[in-house]
Formats: structure tokens, sequence, C-alpha cells
């Protein structure tokens, strides 16, 4: 008797083959724990000093600047963390695949506007790429949207035509640098890091189907109801939310501290030399953690005083590196990674403004 054989269905391999999991924490981790640590105590130790008259006036302002930066980037912090959550429950794995997953060139210069359709600042775009992360894109294509998002797209567009009373050619400057800076930082990273050199264990080692919850590894984030969908994209955000909020914290108490002690007037005053002028103004991007739909307007009080240079160095480092990203960037990557494309960003933003200088001089 002649029986047939059943054909064994085709199993779909996910993006990538995630390896084991880490039980040791990794460096990032540990240093976020310090660092947390740091901050309660030292904060502990200001507001005891505030009691002297002495320090009060310091305290004061410090806990203003602390305030305002945290009440401004939340708000935003908490649209990225939704954003997040809707994109690790609504966008599915093959469609992914289909725009980030084959070509890489190809996805990291798509990664470079995506700003356009996603207009999100520096503070909203970290727990958006990590959900983007999680779904298996690229990690050159994640490192490009990270800087470019928070400066290719309309809404720091429109800030930046406001402060330099509608010079479009400083929009165009800005724009374009921020994107070709993204895109050459992108193919850069990606290129020499794997993604389980580069991100943190919890990311590295999770599915592009499965992301810790029981009802995403049972794929019922595909299926049941909308509320029951919309509720799980909300727990998404929340975890996002915390995971990335920490380090927000830190961040922000760092450069309110910076903000309180040091004056505009003192980096201002030491542009003897167009070089001196961008490392001066990239040192303040760096201190001053501002939101890139806001920065244009402290960079145009320069106009006049400071090369053009300068200004569009402030604008485009702003938004990829500061304090408080470089925290927030530890709930993504892991500390040797962050290090070097930290190095990477501050030297690739100087030699850009260096160039733009002195080969293709403009004043505004």
């Amino acid at each position: 008797m002649h029986t047939k054989q059943s054909k064994q269905p085709s199993l779909e391999l996910p993006l990538y083959q995630p390896p084991a999991p880490l039980h040791d924490p990794s460096l990032s981790q540990q240093l976020g724990w310090v660092a947390g640590i740091l901050f309660l105590a030292t904060a502990l130790a200001l507001f005891l000093l505030g009691q002297s008259p002495a320090w009060s006036s310091l305290i004061g302002n410090l806990s203003i600047n602390f305030l305002a930066m945290v009440v401004e980037a939340l708000p935003f912090m908490l649209i990225g963390s939704l954003a997040g959550g809707l994109i690790e429950v609504f966008v599915p794995v093959h469609l992914v695949d289909r725009v980030f997953g084959h070509h890489h060139l190809r996805s990291i210069l798509l990664a470079g506007g995506m700003g356009l359709a996603f207009p999100v600042c520096e503070c909203a775009i970290v727990p958006v790429v990590r959900r983007l992360l999680g779904k298996g894109v690229p990690l050159g294509a994640a490192i490009t949207f990270l800087l470019s998002g928070p400066i290719v797209n309309v809404v720091v567009a429109a800030s930046t035509a406001i402060a330099y009373s509608y010079n479009w050619q400083v929009v165009i400057l800005r724009l374009g640098s921020g994107y070709v800076i993204a895109v050459i930082l992108g193919l850069v990273l990606g290129w020499i890091w794997q993604r389980g050199q580069a991100l943190v264990p919890d990311l590295e080692t999770r599915s592009v189907s499965s992301c810790g919850h029981e009802h995403c590894a049972t794929g019922a984030e595909t299926h049941g109801s909308l509320f029951g969908r919309i509720c799980h994209a909300l727990e998404h955000a929340l975890d996002d939310f915390f995971a990335i909020a920490f380090y927000l914290v830190i961040g922000a108490f760092i450069a309110a501290f910076v903000r309180s002690t040091f004056s505009l007037e003192f980096f201002s005053g030491l542009s003897a030399s167009p070089w001196q002028a961008i490392v001066v103004m990239m040192v303040m991007a760096l201190m001053l953690n501002l939101c890139s739909e806001a920065d244009a307007f402290i960079a145009a009080g320069f106009r006049g005083l400071l090369p053009a240079s300068a200004q569009l160095a402030f604008m485009v480092l702003g938004p990829m590196l500061d304090i408080k990203l470089l925290l927030m960037y530890m709930g993504l990557f892991r500390a040797r990674f962050i290090a070097v494309a930290a190095f990477s960003i501050v030297v690739t933003v100087f030699a850009a403004m260096l160039a733009l200088h002195y080969l293709f001089p403009v004043s505004f």
C-alpha cells in the first residue's frame, strides 16, 4: 500500500537569530545604577546646602532650570513612548523587513529622512528607536534615524525659519548638514559594529516576534480586538517611558547645574578664531541640553558675533548629542559603543562645520 508523505510546514525565520540571554548586567546598566545613586546623594546634599543663605541663590537657579528641562522634555518623551508602543503592536515585522531588511544603503538613506514623516525631538526619538530596534531594523538605519530625526523634520524647519527671520538658507544648511552627517555615521557605525556588540542585552536578545510579554510571544499582537491591542501598545509605551526617563532626569540635573554655573557670555568671549568658535558652540550644545525645536532661538542670538559655521555646529550637534542624550543612550547601547559613537559624532560635526566655513563660506 502506497501512502502519501505529508509535507512538513516550512518555518519562517526571523530577521535575526537572537543569541543566548546574558545573565550579567551590562556595563551601561551598572553605570546607570551608579549614576542614580550619585544623583540621589548629590540632590540630597544640595537640598541641605540650599538652607544656607550663601547657597540659596545657586540652588534656586538650579532647581528652576532642572524643573524647566524636565517639564519641557517629558511631554515629548511621552509622545515618543506612545509612538514606540504603537509601532511595536501595529507595525508588522514583514513590513519592517520589506523596507529595511535587504538594502543596507537604501535603508540608511530612507531612515535619514524619516523625521519628515515622524517629526519628533531628541527626547521623543529614543523610545521610538528602541522599538524599531526590537522590530529588527538594522543598526545602521536605527543610528541614522536617531541622529537625523530631531533635525530633519518640519517642526524644526519651521522653528529655525522663525528664529532666523525666515532666512531659508539657514534652514536648508541645518537640515542638509544633519541629514548628510547622520547618513555618514549610520553607514560607518553600522558597518563596523554588529547588533550584539552595540545593543544592551534586553534589546540584543529580543526576538523580533517577542519582546518579553507573553501576549507578544504568542502572536496576540496581530490578533484580537482593537481595544486589546491598544492596551498592549500602552504597556510597551510604559516600559519604554520608565526605561528612558531614568536617564533623562539625571542628564537634566547635570545640565541644570552647568547652566546655573556658567553664563553664555563666558562662552561667547572665547571666540577668537573660527575653529575656536565652532568648538565653543559645540561645548555649549553638549552642556545646555536644549530641545531641537527651540535651540535655533539661542543660536540666532549669536548672529553678528560668531560665524555661521559655529551657529550651525550648535544646531546640528545638540540634537545628536548632549549630556541628557548621552545618558538616555545607555537605555539602548553598550557603554563602549556609546563612547565610540559620541567621539565619532563630535569629530564628524567639527570636520563638517570647518569644511563648510572654509569651502562654502556663508554668513547670516
